[in-house]
């Protein structure tokens, strides 16, 4: 006889979610001044939750929405943690993805998820915005939507990036908010093309905040602020470093004040960008415009991090400490003995505020660097050296 497949839903999650409502929730509005807005409208029913994505707590936010237990869609970094993943799986069972790829085994369990009964959350950037704006969103999310035949809530977060930029450690003192700012029902969107649903959600997702809309303070306004930034608009292909509300280029020297009201300011001289937007933007327009398969004799940077590799779904291993890591316009080395080409490669990624994930062959390497690394620069290179191999010279995406 078949055994019966045990439930993915249990209502000891239930019993977390209530738990970690009473007990850590008031630490959360306090720790971000964030205003939840309670979604009064739920009742009984299961909804699909799509949110921008701003902090590292905004899972938190939802919760505290929403009643009843909500089943996270996460990338496989959480799940490759050893006991810490067991634990996390046995309290609240995220559902796995694998970050940058079309996972069908994902799919195949919100399909379960939704079955039996559960609210499904997921952040369709699958990244947290560097730059205060919402960035790519995979046009898959509308044909998951339409699988799943929820009705779908759209979550948005605001003021999120002057609390918890991504590149920062700091939580600012400031305001913010989070709220259902529309509910999309099964009988709407199923008259749609993909393509005319996957534009309203991206419509309703888009946040931008490169704009003046409230004031932030913090003593480290701008630290580690080169985590994102590594273009000046003098030097091109630069590094930075931070202290304070002060990020100098280590190439020119001129140095950028970050204002609580998150603008730039030059300090003895007009800096070209008002908000870490404007300048990320002419970052990646900078990057869209160099022919990367040029720069193969030596290393566009060089870094020192802890190489791990990663055994997806379980834990990961030290590779190597302290290795020297060289970026190339075609590759990725270490210690000069082993080559990651690009053509080998099917995703870099950037997780948290400072880690690389590195697809090649069956292999995944997870570098991690100082506290001043910057993870963005290696996904941004392979993807322009991808577009470029592939024919796509002119295209724009950059891996996030």
């Amino acid at each position: 006889m078949k055994k019966k497949r045990e439930k993915w839903t249990k209502p000891r999650h239930t019993f977390v979610r209530n738990l970690v409502a009473t007990f850590f929730g008031p630490y959360v509005k306090y720790k971000f001044c964030v205003d939840i807005e309670k979604f009064k409208e739920q009742g009984d029913r299961q909804y699909l939750i799509v949110m921008n994505h701003q902090t590292s707590y905004d899972q938190f936010f939802i919760g505290l929405a929403f009643d009843g237990p909500v089943y996270y869609i996460a990338t496989e970094d959480i799940f490759s943690l050893g006991w810490v993943s067991r634990l996390l799986s046995w309290l609240i069972a995220p559902i796995p993805i694998k970050k940058q790829t079309t996972d069908l085994k994902a799919v195949k369990t919100c399909l379960r998820v939704a079955k039996e009964g559960g609210t499904i959350a997921l952040a369709p950037e699958g990244n947290r915005t560097y730059c205060g704006r919402t960035v790519y969103i995979k046009p898959s999310i509308a044909k998951l939507a339409k699988t799943l035949r929820l009705p779908v809530a759209v979550f948005r977060i605001e003021g999120g990036y002057g609390i918890q930029p991504r590149w920062s450690n700091d939580v600012r003192k400031g305001r913010m908010k989070a709220y259902v700012s529309r509910v999309i029902e099964p009988e709407e969107y199923k008259e749609l093309s993909d393509e005319e649903f996957f534009a309203i959600l991206e419509k309703e997702l888009y946040v931008d905040e490169a704009k003046v809309d409230g004031e932030y303070y913090s003593k480290t306004l701008a630290e580690y602020l080169e985590r994102a930034i590594y273009v000046c608009p003098d030097c091109g292909l630069s590094q930075f470093e931070s202290h304070g509300d002060i990020i100098e280029c280590k190439k020119c020297h001129k140095k950028i004040q970050y204002l609580p009201t998150k603008e730039l300011k030059g300090v003895g001289f007009d800096f070209p960008f008002r908000f870490v937007g404007n300048w990320y933007d002419y970052q990646c327009d900078f990057i869209n415009n160099l022919d990367v398969t040029k720069l193969t004799d030596t290393p566009i940077y060089t870094d020192t991090a802890n190489i791990s590799e990663v055994i997806v779904y379980q834990n990961k291993k030290p590779f190597r400490k302290n290795s020297t890591v060289r970026l190339y316009g075609d590759r990725i080395v270490f210690d000069d003995d082993i080559v990651l080409n690009f053509d080998d490669i099917s995703v870099v990624a950037v997780l948290g505020k400072n880690k690389t994930n590195i697809y090649w062959k069956d292999k995944i390497y997870q570098l991690k660097g100082d506290k001043r690394f910057n993870a963005l620069k290696y996904v941004n290179i392979y993807y322009r050296y991808k577009n470029i191999k592939e024919g796509n010279s002119d295209g724009k995406f950059l891996g996030l």
